[in-house]
């Protein structure tokens, strides 16, 4: 600014000094603003790295939980299918006892038939 010794006007160069200094200071406050919305950015951040690991940990846990399960479902399986077996064993043993057991009712019956025919129908 030119001094009122050089003929200048000091009120110009005051007001342009002031529009300057008014200039700095929103550029301040808009850096300060600009500091605290990165510095939220960041804590957000921080927080969701922290979410993330979290679940991370947690799907791991529920898939080794899954695994074991899908484990032993296959083992049950496999212990279903001798249960089956065995139960179609013990079907065919009882169906074939029960046959024995015809055949021999009947061979009683006709054991029967002919002791009375001996003894009643030989007159």
């Amino acid at each position: 600014c030119p001094s009122p010794v050089q003929g200048g006007d000091v009120g110009q160069c005051e007001k342009v000094q002031d529009q300057f200094r008014q200039q700095v200071l929103a550029g301040t406050e808009i850096l300060d603003r600009t500091g605290d919305s990165l510095f939220r950015a960041q804590q957000v951040a921080l927080e969701t790295d922290a979410v993330g690991g979290e679940i991370i940990n947690d799907l791991g846990t529920q898939r080794e939980a899954l695994e074991r399960t899908r484990t032993r479902l296959i083992e049950s399986d496999l212990e279903l299918g001798r249960s089956r077996r065995i139960i179609k064993k013990m079907y065919l043993n009882v169906f074939s006892n029960k046959i024995i057991l015809i055949v021999i009712i009947l061979i009683e019956i006709a054991i029967l038939c002919g002791v009375i025919y001996w003894k009643y129908g030989r007159k």
